[in-house]
């Protein structure tokens, strides 16, 4: 099993007035923000460039999406927001992912995530680049 199959890929955040209400708690889609990045970071730590797929006529779109919270996070709170494939299939690839305030090591939110290949001209499916298929093949972790 590879390193990033055992140990989730993490992505560092911090919390800004941009990201809380009057009350200084981080509104709920903010954490979807948080999580697209964390998606995007780990696709490009391996080098799969997400960029080229547009010019491919590929694009990738949250297909399914079940989340929970738990904790609020609140203004300057420095966060952990982790990505872990767990699941693939010819057009669609699945993650658990968790935001983490790094402070108490409190679980904020937690979410799975499933998100689709497309032809951005039709909007239509279509077949993970082999570049991706291969990344998810050797770092999903089963489920």
């Amino acid at each position: 099993m590879t390193e990033s199959a055992v140990n989730p890929f993490s992505l560092p955040l911090r919390v800004y007035i941009e990201d809380t209400d009057a009350g200084g708690i981080v509104y709920h889609a903010k954490y979807l923000h948080y999580m697209e990045r964390a998606r995007t970071e780990w696709v490009r730590s391996f080098g799969v460039g997400l960029r080229d797929g547009l010019s491919d006529n590929i694009s990738y779109v949250v297909q399914k999406l079940s989340i929970h919270y738990g904790v609020p996070a609140k203004l300057d709170d420095q966060l952990s927001v982790t990505t872990e494939p767990v699941g693939f299939g010819r057009v669609w690839m699945d993650f658990r992912q968790r935001v983490i305030r790094v402070s108490d090591q409190k679980e904020l939110a937690s979410a799975d995530v499933r998100v689709a290949c497309i032809a951005l001209d039709s909007g239509r499916p279509r077949r993970l680049p082999p570049a991706m298929a291969e990344l998810l093949a050797h770092s999903h972790k089963p489920v």
